[in-house]
């Protein structure tokens, strides 16, 4: 399955020839200049939670191409009201089938409040399943017992973890998490966009080794198979 990291949190996955775009916080990133987020024409667009930092650009680049929007009710709805009404609402538990796979939003432990300081429902992660393979995106979120329930009923390709600490688990946690999910393939996101959330990059990696589990921390643009 083919993805590309696009800072921060945000990456896109393309599956059965949709490009799905996880939580775009482009624009405003420093380190993530050099993409232009005109040149982004995803299918859909999956929202973990109402943050500034996963949701900045989701308006500019879902009223370019009319992309679906996949969130929870609260966020749907605000989106809505944004004038955007291409949405699919979702709720914790619950799964839909959409025309690349199957999408389950799941527990997250954190906060979710939007831009404007709007209830932005509670915030959660996604397990996609498909034809082309599976995988999870846990959004920001402590270490949490419920991820073993993904791990006992999921079999995953890899999966897409917040490493950075501070607002979400660290690396450490994030080792027990893969544990708990049962995949060795390691995707890390949410780290050093920020003071408070920056990492020793090669340390990380080695402990993840140590563990008998591959970490992926991709350049900012960089495109990889998992």
């Amino acid at each position: 399955m083919k993805i590309r990291f696009l800072g921060h949190a945000c990456f896109e996955v393309v599956i059965k020839g949709k490009n799905i775009l996880f939580d775009p916080f482009i624009s405003p990133n420093e380190k993530a200049k050099h993409i232009d987020i005109n040149t982004l024409k995803p299918d859909y667009i999956l929202i973990s939670h109402g943050h500034e930092d996963h949701v900045a650009d989701v308006l500019n680049i879902a009223q370019s191409c009319n992309a679906k929007l996949v969130s929870n009710f609260e966020i749907i709805s605000w989106f809505g009201n944004k004038g955007h009404e291409n949405g699919h609402p979702m709720n914790h538990g619950g799964k839909w089938t959409f025309d690349f796979g199957s999408v389950k939003y799941v527990n997250a432990v954190h906060s979710s409040a939007l831009p404007d300081g709007s209830y932005g429902g509670n915030p959660g992660g996604f397990v996609i399943t498909s034809d082309e393979g599976n995988f999870y995106f846990a959004g920001d979120t402590a270490l949490t017992y419920d991820m073993k329930l993904i791990g006992n009923t999921t079999k995953l390709d890899f999966a897409v973890l917040p490493i950075g600490d501070n607002f979400t688990m660290d690396v450490d946690d994030a080792i027990i998490a893969a544990e708990f999910i049962k995949c060795d393939n390691i995707l890390g996101v949410h780290y050093d966009t920020f003071g408070f959330i920056e990492i020793n990059k090669s340390e990380a990696k080695e402990k993840f080794k140590k563990a008998g589990k591959t970490l992926h921390l991709l350049e900012i643009g960089e495109t990889t198979e998992l």
